[in-house]
């Protein structure tokens, strides 16, 4: 899913960090202490600005590497734990692309 030689801990201080897999979008996000930082997981088609926040789950975690690690852990967590739901958003979000009007 996620290498976490792909967002080393220093470079989440400068700028966010977003991805998907499988249908599960992620956003990391330094938070104002910059000691702490929040990885937020929702469903696929839309950015993290466009999905509503009752469509998110989010925790924070230490600016570490152990609090890294226990955020991309947690990652796979979240996707095991809906797998389905996130694979349904996958295979329906371009539905929902094209049938918005």
């Amino acid at each position: 899913m996620i290498d976490k030689k792909l967002i080393p801990v220093g470079g989440l201080k400068r700028e966010p960090f977003s991805g998907s897999h499988g249908g599960m979008r992620y956003y990391f996000q330094v938070d104002e202490s910059k000691e702490t930082f929040t990885v937020t997981v929702f469903p696929e088609p839309w950015s993290f600005d466009k999905t509503a926040d009752e469509n998110k789950e989010h925790t924070s975690f230490s600016m570490s590497d152990e609090g890294m690690d226990s955020a991309i852990e947690w990652l796979y967590e979240m996707y095991e734990k809906k797998k389905e739901f996130w694979q349904d958003s996958l295979k329906n979000s371009m539905h929902t692309v094209y049938n918005k009007k």
